[in-house]
């Protein structure tokens, strides 16, 4: 707006800088054609300037009324996966669009607060991380491109739905990977919304060259020429479509040449099937994490069920660890899970208050999880740990001695080699893989830098409202474990260490 003002300000100034014009009724009569071009261009700036008023008008309006909505629920709302996802792209990318639009208005403080809190905004990483976040989540819950973008994902709250451009930002993130599986999945998905009318700025040109491709390399080469001829269509001059077109054709072409040499090489692999098959099954043995599966059933709910006999044993009892005296008058509750090996869970072990004095004290120390490397002993982070973590001391606070002597009164271990009390948050799609929390046969120096030896126990709080329950055995059906709030504790034993 100041800019345009100067502008207009600049060509009257430049006008009346020929201060004869009165002398003249020839150049008077010049200077009302210019007063009228000016008078046009001024309802053509008042035209756009309500236009981009309007736009902006609109985006706070939907923006007033979804931050209202997930700031009564926080965790609630970004328990939901898809939110966390836009609420990065929102924050990384369209925020800045906004701030293009107003950037003419300088009248106010807007763009000034605007560009000091930009510094503070997720960055391109972090909207990569929720974007690759939702893929971890839609292949370990098995779940389709279109459920994910509909928003329909069993447990959640505050239901949210994808864009087309939501969709195409996934799929090109992971091109960007060379994931050409979810490539194809999420611009097959923006495709079809795209189709179904939906309205976006993404043409279906663009998407189906990312699509054609994905599939191309995946091997489908008669898919991949079939969807460049719809490019064609759209666009005959498209020169990366008439180049592929004319590469998949040959491709094509060589493929059906080579089938009979193929057939005869297949038939010779066959003969050696049983022995590749031993190969693989040796191979699968040293898979560094042979446990996925049950692991990625477990959080589907899935896995071994207790028969009704076996559950008909299971009982909940008020539990003083064999008449502590601390317990005797406030003893705690226990649950037994599962009956071989015994898992028990304790309910109301930590009160509100103190859950909250935990968090408060926690979130200014948050820091990417860090995990020990079994042949260094030294911290690292790690991308299959996605969570941020924070570490307390008993010394600090009153609130954490007292949680340690509870621990050490309802199990019995003492707590003077414990390692401090560790508090975990998990973010959009946040995990932990499958891992020993106590070091191996094979990792003697796994703790030698903590000085306590091996660890003989874990204890973990949750503490978060949003826990989705989840044992080693049973797990709920629940996306919101990537919220959770975790309080863990590693105990230790010098006289275990050998």
């Amino acid at each position: 707006m100041a800019l345009s003002w100067f502008l207009l300000s600049f060509l009257f100034r430049s006008l009346y800088a020929h201060n004869d014009f009165f002398t003249s009724i020839g150049q008077m009569t010049d200077l009302l054609y210019t007063e009228k071009d000016l008078v046009k261009s001024l309802k053509e700036y008042i035209r756009q300037e309500e236009n981009r008023l309007e736009q902006v008008k609109e985006w706070a309006d939907k923006l007033d009324s979804l931050t209202n909505t997930a700031t009564e629920d926080p965790e609630g709302f970004l328990g939901h996966p898809v939110n966390a996802f836009k609420l990065m792209k929102r924050l990384n990318s369209e925020w800045a669009d906004l701030e293009s639009l107003v950037l003419k208005d300088t009248t106010n403080g807007f763009i000034s607060n605007l560009t000091v809190q930009r510094q503070f905004f997720p960055t391109d990483e972090d909207q990569t991380g929720a974007a690759k976040a939702l893929l971890r989540l839609q292949d370990t819950y098995r779940l389709s491109a279109n459920t994910i973008s509909n928003g329909d994902l069993p447990g959640v709250v505050h239901k949210s739905r994808m864009t087309v451009a939501d969709c195409y930002e996934l799929g090109k993130i992971a091109y960007t990977d060379a994931d050409y599986y979810h490539t194809e999945l999420w611009m097959a998905q923006a495709l079809t919304q795209l189709e179904e009318g939906e309205e976006s700025t993404i043409d279906k040109i663009t998407i189906l060259d990312y699509l054609s491709y994905a599939i191309y390399k995946q091997g489908q080469l008669e898919r991949a020429l079939e969807l460049t001829k719809r490019m064609l269509k759209l666009d005959p001059d498209h020169h990366r479509a008439n180049g592929n077109l004319k590469y998949f054709e040959f491709q094509l072409e060589k493929q059906s040449t080579a089938e009979a040499e193929k057939k005869e090489v297949e038939d010779k692999k066959r003969e050696k099937k049983v022995l590749d098959k031993r190969d693989t099954e040796r191979k699968r043995s040293k898979d560094p994490l042979p446990e996925r599966q049950k692991y990625e059933m477990l959080c589907r709910g899935e896995g071994v069920k207790l028969t009704p006999r076996r559950q008909s044993r299971l009982f909940c009892r008020y539990y003083d660890n064999n008449h502590n005296p601390l317990l005797l008058l406030a003893p705690v509750k226990q649950e037994d899970e599962w009956d071989r090996p015994r898992i028990v869970r304790y309910h109301d072990i930590i009160s509100d208050s103190e859950i909250e004095t935990v968090k408060e004290m926690a979130k200014p120390r948050l820091r990417r999880a860090t995990i020990s490397n079994p042949i260094t002993g030294v911290l690292e982070t790690a991308p299959y740990r996605i969570s941020k973590s924070a570490w307390l001391s008993g010394y600090e606070h009153s609130t954490i001695e007292r949680i340690n002597q509870r621990i050490e009164d309802v199990t019995g271990l003492e707590m003077d080699t414990a390692e401090e009390l560790q508090v975990a948050n998990y973010g959009v799609g946040g995990q932990y893989e499958p891992h020993f929390d106590f070091g191996r046969k094979d990792e003697p120096d796994a703790f030698k830098e903590l000085g306590t030896g091996n660890r003989i126990a874990t204890w973990l709080f949750y503490v978060s409202k949003l826990t989705c329950r989840h044992t080693y055995i049973n797990v709920n059906h629940n996306y919101q474990h990537f919220m959770v709030f975790d309080m863990i504790y590693h105990i230790s034993d010098l006289l275990v260490r050998l």
